[in-house]
């Protein structure tokens, strides 16, 4: 009991100090609003064009968002050396680290509402299958999340991890399938597409909004999940490597 207490109190202490910070307000909340506001213009608001830029405005809302909340977190918690006393809870660093990317990921499937919402006042959404479309949106988030955190570890200041995280981040708007097939990018640019987890994600959401996947949903499922451990145990390790070594 003592465990899952510290455990929501590190992730509610989080969410009170750290999401409303000016960079989780400018790229976790802002920018992907202000894309999906782009996109949504941009397509002169008919129903069919709406659907067939949702799953690349959600999945991108989602990208954003937790790596833009673990760029702030994680950072601030370095430079205050506020970690170490975290180290003293009562509960593992696996639970640890939960704690501490949970409120990123419950911020990430909250994000991807956002364009849903605004498409909804515009189009009909009765055929989406939210059965896969809102699994994919948490494996996107957590997938997201970790790999945030494998960024913002490695780095000491808030400008430095969204910097960095920008190298990973505007190459998946091209690279993923968000908003034109995978199979319309050179040739020598696909195999890079297929080591990018959110191609997965983006394949997925597809499937759900307007059957355009590309691959079979068991597959982009695996590699998600796949994704997501292994960027779990990179985190581990980095913030071992960083912080308790």
């Amino acid at each position: 009991m003592k465990r899952w207490i510290a455990f929501w109190n590190i992730l509610v202490k989080d969410m009170r100090t750290y999401y409303l910070k000016p960079p989780n307000i400018s790229w976790g909340l802002i920018f992907p609003l202000a894309w999906t506001g782009m996109f949504f213009v941009k397509s002169g608001a008919g129903p069919e064009s709406l659907l067939a830029l949702l799953p690349g405005v959600v999945a991108l809302s989602v990208l954003f968002g937790t790596t833009s909340l673990l760029a702030v977190t994680v950072t601030f918690e370095k430079r205050n050396r506020s970690f170490e006393r975290l180290l003293l809870a009562p509960l593992s660093l696996e639970l640890l680290l939960l704690a501490k990317t949970g409120g990123a990921i419950i911020f990430g499937v909250a994000n991807a509402f956002v364009p849903v919402i605004m498409a909804a006042c515009l189009a009909d959404l009765s055929h989406i299958a939210w059965s896969t479309f809102v699994p994919a949106v948490l494996l996107i988030a957590v997938a997201s999340t970790f790999l945030g955190l494998v960024i913002a570890v490695a780095v000491s200041e808030v400008f430095e991890a969204q910097t960095f995280s920008n190298f990973f981040r505007f190459p998946m708007v091209f690279l993923c399938g968000l908003f034109f097939p995978v199979e319309s990018l050179p040739l020598f640019l696909r195999p890079l597409s297929y080591v990018l987890p959110l191609t997965y994600g983006a394949d997925l959401l597809h499937g759900a909004v307007d059957s355009t996947n590309a691959l079979p949903p068991v597959l982009d499922v695996s590699a998600l999940a796949l994704f997501c451990l292994g960027l779990f145990v990179a985190s581990l390790g980095n913030v071992k490597r960083k912080w308790i070594l």
